[in-house]
């Protein structure tokens, strides 16, 4: 494990997620992970500029990447938990390997499988930070407190990326549930980066 775990204050999603969303001034992309990722994400403020993952776990890296490479002046932050991620790790190679300078991924790591019954994750005894670093993503950290995750997004916002952030997080439920309208979540997504003129 890394150095850096012991001293990982354990943090609340919804409050860094509320905290990620105030800084956003610059119609940034978000695209969350299925679960309580994306409906912490609903909750801290529906912006068109959301994509909100439905039934799939893994693909909010993978989404954020192909946003990124198809607008590279917007910034674009990717919100996962643990076992999404680790059920997708070669995205993490692909990233390193294209080098996006405006991807930012955000892991929320509580070591379980919350929405389908808490069961234990394999990231209980990984380095997420230390497995996204080995795949090529220099510009990887564990967020200590709230402060350092604030100072860790000012950063991603401000300087060239790939970036990755890691949280450890508690087993609080995400706040608000995202509606469930596939078609409804593309199309408002599509026209908050402008490539959709609404009808």
């Amino acid at each position: 494990m890394s150095t850096a775990l012991p001293n990982t204050k354990i943090m609340n999603r919804h409050d860094l997620t509320c905290r990620l969303v105030a800084k956003l001034a610059h119609e940034e992309a978000v695209i969350g992970g299925i679960g309580n990722t994306n409906f912490d994400l609903w909750a801290a403020g529906p912006r068109p500029q959301n994509f909100y993952m439905l039934g799939s776990m893994g693909l909010a890296c993978p989404i954020a990447l192909g946003v990124a490479l198809a607008q590279p002046q917007r910034r674009v932050f990717a919100l996962e938990g643990d076992g999404s991620l680790l059920m997708q790790l070669g995205c993490l190679t692909t990233i390193a390997s294209l080098a996006p300078s405006n991807l930012t991924i955000i892991v929320m790591d509580n070591g379980i499988y919350q929405i389908t019954g808490s069961q234990p994750t394999p990231a209980m005894r990984a380095d997420i930070v230390g497995i996204a670093a080995g795949c090529g993503i220099a510009s990887s950290h564990w967020a200590a407190d709230e402060a350092d995750f604030e100072r860790l997004v000012d950063a991603a916002l401000d300087t060239q990326g790939p970036m990755l952030i890691a949280a450890k997080i508690d087993d609080k439920p995400g706040v608000g549930a995202t509606r469930r309208d596939p078609a409804q979540i593309r199309e408002r997504f599509m026209q908050g980066l402008g490539v959709r003129i609404p009808i």
